[in-house]
């Protein structure tokens, strides 16, 4: 999410180099009401990150970056301040503020990530990761929904990214060539409720996965990841500001949203 600086139209397809705990599962089969029509299909899943995980916030989630920051590629300061939840809802408000030991700081934010990893492995080859968002899309603004290594970078896949306009970016580093692949799709009024959707599928018995990104119950995607066999992801949820979204950024509240945010797996293909 945070390494690329793309500026593509819809549909098109770039490749560019950039710098950018398991727990139980419960059975919890999905049911064709948690998923668009379009989705359905014979696959059997459990469900290891359940839809209502917000209202267990601490169970479920830790604060900031895995890796331990509180700052990453744009200019807000992480800070548990900046976050609320209510009825099953996280909300996420960024405005300007500094930090006078780093004058890069121009904002308070709020990043977190689930304790649940998604790995793509001969046990688990097919995963699904969903979730509703609010997104802000005005310059200096840099919400994501985001899958990244564990253990090293990359790989990481970028399920939404909004980057100072109404363009959501779907991106997979490593891609088959060893590099990036992003399309963009023009989004009508981000900051209304949104699905974004990931499926992961390991191809054969390859070390590479297939990833379907999934907007509203729409394909709107088809990336290989490269070496993503039992490579170990967090899904991360994150407001950043301006860095490759544009400076400067709003001067007032910026506000984004999260529900239902899931993460299944299937043995099954």
């Amino acid at each position: 999410m945070k390494k690329s600086s793309l500026i593509l139209i819809a549909s098109f397809v770039v490749m560019m180099g950039s710098s950018c705990q398991k727990q139980g599962a419960t059975n919890n089969p999905l049911t064709e009401q948690e998923i668009p029509e379009t989705e359905t299909n014979a696959v059997s899943w459990v469900t290891v990150l359940p839809t209502n995980s917000f209202n267990s916030f601490s169970t479920y989630w830790s604060n900031f970056y895995p890796w331990g920051a509180i700052d990453h590629n744009g200019s807000a300061r992480m800070r548990t301040q900046n976050m609320s939840l209510s009825g099953g809802v996280l909300t996420i408000t960024a405005y300007p503020g500094t930090v006078p030991d780093k004058p890069s700081i121009h904002y308070f934010s709020y990043t977190c990530y689930a304790k649940q990893q998604v790995t793509v492995s001969a046990a688990w080859p097919k995963w699904r990761v969903s979730g509703e968002f609010q997104c802000p899309s005005v310059k200096g603004t840099w919400p994501a929904f985001w899958l990244n290594g564990a253990n090293q970078w990359p790989p990481e896949s970028d399920i939404m990214e909004f980057k100072g306009s109404t363009t959501n970016w779907t991106n997979t580093y490593k891609n088959q060539n060893g590099q990036w692949s992003s399309v963009g799709t023009v989004i009508s009024n981000p900051a209304n409720w949104h699905t974004y959707t990931a499926y992961l599928t390991r191809i054969g018995t390859t070390n590479n996965v297939n990833i379907e990104y999934w907007t509203d119950g729409v394909n709107v995607s088809n990336q290989t990841g490269q070496n993503f066999v039992n490579e170990p992801l967090n899904l991360i949820i994150d407001l950043q500001m301006e860095g490759s979204s544009g400076t400067p950024g709003p001067s007032g509240n910026t506000v984004m949203r999260a529900r239902n945010v899931t993460i299944q797996r299937s043995a099954t293909l």
